[in-house]
């Protein structure tokens, strides 16, 4: 069953998170703890909206970079590289070795 708002949710999470608790398997133990752990803060999902979904997409362009360059020899050139690459900077000059737009 899929929760669109916080009083369908935290009944259901709660529920679940007592199933588990009883559960035989561990891993569902564990989550299930997790969840009771974190439940404030899922809960919270509903109230504001917000994910962590985009935090995730940045990490994930983060991660490709490193891969693609097998490692970066500072940490500040990482945070330089993070920067350019998911900051959606608008203020950076132009590329040096492009033409400027011919003036006439």
């Amino acid at each position: 069953e899929m929760a669109s708002d916080r009083p369908t949710a935290e009944p259901l999470l709660r529920k679940w998170v007592s199933w588990a608790r009883r559960c035989r398997l561990t891993p569902f133990k564990k989550l299930g703890a997790t969840i009771r752990d974190h439940l404030t803060g899922i809960l919270r999902h509903f109230d504001t909206g917000l994910s962590n979904g985009q935090v995730e997409a940045f990490n994930a362009q983060i991660q490709a970079a490193k891969a693609r360059a097998k490692g970066y020899r500072t940490d500040a050139n990482l945070i330089a590289i993070s920067y350019l690459l998911c900051a959606k900077l608008r203020h950076l000059p132009r590329h040096p070795w492009l033409h400027a737009p011919h003036q006439t």
